[in-house]
């Protein structure tokens, strides 16, 4: 089964004048439920203030919270942040930190919501409020982990690498459209810059040749996957030319990558845009059905092997 991660306040009311699709996340709840037996649901609770704090500047974190994040603020966010929205923002880092302890016990595990990688210790952005990447990761990682962020939205996880930012135990990789948002990128661990345009085949090498060496090298015990889906050809925001057989391609190698060293992986939605809600959401579900079949795969075959193995060492008559 496939652990999912889902709380039923991911799916908020729809904001005037946002370029958000707020029903996403609950389109993608009913297409996973379609999935029946084979999808464990858990629920998350609320990501306790002090580690909103360890990676947002306090009085951020209480303007959010008290729902009176000053207008300039909610401009850069993308919508205004009433209490609705502040519960939410609290809620969706405590599923990605959720998702990322049941990776550690199963392999691999989804959060259903996410990957809001553009929130800076100041002041969200993007259409993120908090960067539930970043605080996932660093409650990780003071509780003796070492975190890689893999992220693969088309737009670089600026604040992610901002936040993290020279910590020991947590590095960061973005793989993402050169020219496209933000038009001031951070510094990641590891930055792969890609033109516009690019379609399967040279994106899936590049990511092959850039990500492998990454992990050899930083050994983490887990990897956060930022799975946005916006690098596919038709998406509003994205620059890439991605087709859906290219991003199922690209989770069945990032699981590949995270399963040949060991390595659990937990999973977030990140971008996807466009007027066709029910496709978007159908994008997000195919990653996380992809990534979590590739693992139930390798734990089967591992499995086999182990009863194999047991069998030639067993009694001979």
């Amino acid at each position: 089964m496939i652990a999912v991660v889902h709380h039923p306040d991911y799916v908020a009311p729809g904001q005037p004048k946002s370029g958000y699709q707020w029903n996403k996340n609950g389109a993608i709840r009913d297409l996973l439920r379609e999935a029946g037996d084979s999808i464990a649901w858990f629920e998350p609770e609320m990501m306790p203030r002090r580690w909103l704090e360890a990676a947002h500047d306090p009085d951020y974190v209480a303007e959010v919270i008290e729902a009176r994040v000053p207008r300039e603020k909610e401009r850069r966010i993308g919508f205004p942040i009433n209490a609705t929205v502040a519960n939410r923002a609290q809620i969706v880092p405590g599923g990605t930190y959720l998702a990322a302890r049941l990776a550690l016990d199963r392999g691999f595990a989804a959060n259903s919501a996410g990957g809001s990688h553009h929130a800076l210790a100041h002041t969200g952005a993007g259409y993120c409020v908090f960067n539930d990447l970043a605080i996932a990761a660093i409650r990780l990682a003071e509780e003796g982990r070492r975190v890689l962020i893999v992220d693969c939205d088309v737009h670089q996880g600026d604040g992610t690498a901002a936040l993290t930012a020279g910590h020991p135990a947590i590095a960061t990789y973005s793989i993402h459209a050169e020219k496209n948002f933000p038009a001031r990128k951070a510094r990641s661990t590891l930055d792969v810059a890609l033109p516009d345009g690019l379609g399967d085949d040279a994106y899936l090498a590049a990511l092959e040749e850039t990500l492998a060496p990454l992990l050899d090298a930083e050994r983490p015990d887990l990897i956060l996957y930022q799975a946005g889906v916006d690098p596919f050809g038709g998406d509003r925001l994205g620059r890439l030319d991605l087709s859906d057989d290219g991003l199922a391609r690209r989770e069945q190698l990032v699981a590949r990558l995270a399963i040949e060293r060991g390595l659990p992986l937990a999973s977030t939605v990140g971008g996807g845009y466009g007027d066709d809600v029910l496709a978007i959401a159908r994008r997000h579900v195919a990653a996380i059905l992809t990534l979590g079949a590739v693992f139930e795969d390798q734990a089967f075959e591992q499995r086999q092997a182990a009863s194999a193995a047991a069998g030639s060492n067993g009694p001979r008559v």
